[in-house]
């Protein structure tokens, strides 16, 4: 990590006008670009719904209503909530939704881009059957890079002394087995830092199932991307001297790619749940969707080094030392 040269640059306060500078000028313009409605999303579901997000196998935090004696789950996605919510609300084909989701991660490991509060746009929109390719993924992701770019361009106008340029003109894409392929014997993440400190944006494809060595790039659960068909956006993050993801996105699954997916991970129990029977029959619409880092956003443009100084949150001592010693002021 470079030295954290924000610091001087805004302070607590600016920091938070700066932060809702961010976030509103993008999610004005996501919506937008991709035809996107905002909507009210759940903070927590019933597990038997099959509507939460099952991550990486992660336990979601949950709770008992003690009135009524049910137990619910806090969000750990709204991958699935946001598609049975397409067909509830009669949306039509091309048209979407995005949503603000709040999360806690009570398993996760805490360090500068990792906190226990996940904030991020969730959004899903319809499409077609026939649009479930590679073309329209590559197509969609173009789009939301260039709302990247214009919200760039609009931070450097609010800020002058933030640095004028830090993504390329374009977004470069790759697959996962191509960027093993192009760095044998290296670790995902060393060849994610590898590719985005070469190219500046990335977006690699094709994640979950197992690479030529054995190995999926990263865990992705079985029941909502495409995994043939999906996707990381990640930058080099010059601050940070590190690739940083901002957005887990794809086409979703179908009935045949769903079934496929549960039996490689034996996951077949949940085939049973309302949610998958519906894909199973075809009863939601074909989407495509994903998730985009709020805080991840607010860090990359605002030239910050960890994520504490963008949304507050709770801290281990090894955090807290790593700032105090870095002079890194955390909201």
């Amino acid at each position: 990590m470079r030295n954290n040269s924000s610091a001087t640059k805004l302070d607590l306060r600016e920091t938070q006008i700066a932060i809702k500078s961010v976030k509103d000028y993008f999610q004005r313009d996501l919506a937008n670009t991709l035809n996107l409605q905002r909507v009210s999303a759940p903070l927590f579901v019933r597990p038997e719904t099959g509507l939460n997000d099952n991550l990486n196998g992660e336990k979601a935090v949950d709770f008992y209503l003690k009135h009524y004696g049910i137990n619910v789950e806090i969000v750990q996605s709204l991958a699935k909530w946001k598609r049975n919510a397409l067909k509830e609300y009669k949306f039509n084909k091309y048209e979407g939704i995005y949503a603000d989701m709040n999360a806690i991660r009570a398993e996760e490991e805490l360090d500068e881009i990792h906190s226990s509060y996940v904030d991020q746009w969730d959004w899903e929109k319809i499409i077609d059957k026939s649009d479930r390719n590679k073309e329209y993924l590559y197509l969609t992701v173009k789009e939301i890079f260039s709302v990247f770019k214009r919200t760039e361009e609009y931070i450097n106008q609010t800020y002058p002394y933030i640095l004028s340029k830090k993504l390329p003109d374009e977004i470069f894409f790759i697959t996962s087995q191509e960027l093993e392929d192009l760095y044998p014997g290296k670790s995902p993440k060393e060849r994610e830092k590898l590719i985005c400190k070469d190219k500046g944006a990335v977006f690699i494809m094709g994640i979950g199932e197992n690479l030529n060595s054995g190995k999926p790039h990263d865990l992705r659960s079985p029941d909502y991307d495409d995994w043939k068909l999906n996707g990381d956006i990640l930058f080099w993050d010059e601050v940070l001297d590190n690739s940083l993801e901002v957005s887990s996105m794809g086409i979703r699954v179908d009935e045949n790619s769903l079934k496929s997916q549960c039996e490689l991970t034996n996951t077949t129990d949940r085939l049973k749940l309302k949610y998958h029977q519906d894909i199973l029959k075809a009863n939601l619409p074909y989407t495509i969707g994903g998730g985009i880092g709020q805080s991840r956003i607010c860090m990359f443009f605002l030239e910050k080094s960890h994520i504490g100084e963008v949304q507050v949150g709770v801290w281990d001592e090894n955090n807290l030392n790593y700032c105090r010693e870095n002079k890194i002021k955390l909201l």
